[in-house]
């Protein structure tokens, strides 16, 4: 078979043991990628060393189940992991968002033998890229890359031939396997029924020859993540490696739920962050303003309506990350006893609050310069790559639609639909 075989290596990660463990190490890995986050984005230096921190330090393997080997933490543990690290780098945050999403993939729609390789390659500190989105088409569940047989279309070797163009494929740069969305058949040109082709998963190997991964990302914020583009010309896939994705969702689901609540963590981060900035700089570098000393208060931070608008600004981020465990909580016991109703709960809570932290990001990030004052606006202090990344990262999907299903939900009590983006 023509199939470039991955030679699976000794484990070099770390196993983290449980919720607590990898709490822990969340936390002391965002204190470590603080550090040097304003110079990567200022520079767009792609932080390829924190990434090999982060496999070695088992966070990635966190949901990998109980019974293959993982710590199979909590919604809400993961959902805290991905806040703490947005709250250091919010570009960081966002490369592995898309990993545990096909961790998930395999949970849920996996056979055993895929589970045992992938789990394994996982908690060994493998990373998933991410090949999903695509340009030109009619909406961004419009799928034109294809899945088929080889040869004279029996497919009875077993090996698929994958072609398409994938864009804000985050992660796939420095990947070991690139998860790519795919339909199984059909023409690929929006017709002749594309649309009843079946979505799967294809899990490529990063350097599968046809696969091209291309460094062309150029937003304005959000900016090493690498989202660029990948390429794929006749890629050779065993039927092992796919995943039939559409099954997902033919009953009650959480994978959106699950891949949105991690949005929403890194929003609430980003908000997080952003605070904590604004103060340090308002504590250390801001001049208080002439009025304030007239009335006796000879400090910024004594001004009493600067006090007043970072209280008004704590509560938006106190908010957010309440909202944000509720949610979390909301898919872990919708996990425990996954029915229509729990399922429908789990993604209106998950909604909630990444709308909630959605514009709490966006409204933190832009008011830090309003209570750090003028020379915040330096560009070499690069303070305003929290309203960056959080403009940016917020444009991944609209909230206006969420806030119609959350209130399609309580005004009529009507389920959101089952898809990946809800």
């Amino acid at each position: 078979m023509a199939v470039r075989a991955h030679v699976v290596a000794q484990a070099v990660a770390h196993v983290v043991a449980d919720d607590a463990e990898a709490l822990a190490v969340a936390a002391a890995l965002a204190e470590e990628f603080r550090t040097g986050a304003a110079a990567r984005d200022a520079g767009r230096v792609l932080p390829r060393a924190e990434l090999d921190r982060l496999s070695a330090s088992g966070l990635l393997g966190v949901t990998v189940p109980r019974a293959y080997g993982g710590a199979e933490v909590s919604a809400r543990t993961l959902a805290e992991v991905f806040r703490l690290l947005a709250a250091a780098d919010p570009s960081l945050a966002q490369i592995p968002q898309s990993h545990f999403v096909y961790v998930n993939v395999l949970r849920g729609q996996g056979t055993d033998a895929q589970r045992k390789f992938f789990f394994g390659e996982v908690l060994a500190g493998r990373r998933f890229g991410n090949a999903q989105s695509e340009k030109g088409t009619a909406h961004v569940r419009d799928i034109r890359t294809r899945l088929v047989p080889r040869g004279d279309g029996a497919g009875g070797d077993g090996v698929l031939l994958l072609n398409g163009e994938k864009h804000y494929a985050t992660g796939a740069l420095f990947a070991d396997w690139i998860p790519v969305l795919a339909r199984l058949g059909g023409t690929g040109d929006g017709r002749h029924g594309d649309g009843d082709s079946p979505l799967h998963v294809a899990y490529v190997h990063r350097d599968a020859p046809g696969v091209t991964v291309v460094d062309d990302w150029d937003g304005m914020g959000q900016r090493t993540t690498a989202s660029g583009t990948v390429r794929l010309v006749d890629v050779e896939v065993a039927a092992d490696r796919v995943v039939p994705h559409h099954l997902t969702f033919e009953g009650p689901q959480l994978h959106g739920a699950l891949a949105q609540l991690l949005h929403a963590a890194i929003d609430a981060g980003i908000a997080g962050g952003a605070l904590a900035e604004a103060a340090a700089f308002v504590r250390t570098h801001s001049r208080p303003w002439f009025e304030a000393v007239g009335e006796g208060y000879g400090t910024t931070a004594e001004d009493p309506l600067l006090v007043q608008r970072f209280g008004e600004l704590g509560l938006d981020v106190r908010a957010s990350d309440a909202v944000l465990r509720a949610a979390a909580d909301a898919v872990d016991a919708a996990s425990a006893d996954l029915t229509d109703s729990s399922a429908a709960e789990a993604s209106i809570a998950v909604a909630a609050a990444k709308v909630h932290a959605a514009r709490a990001a966006v409204e933190t990030g832009s008011a830090l310069f309003e209570v750090a004052g003028t020379r915040a606006a330096l560009d070499g202090l690069n303070l305003h790559r929290y309203w960056r990344d959080a403009r940016t990262h917020t444009l991944h999907d609209p909230v206006r639609w969420k806030v119609q299903h959350i209130g399609r939900y309580v005004l009529r009590g009507t389920r959101p639909p089952r898809h990946g983006l809800l």
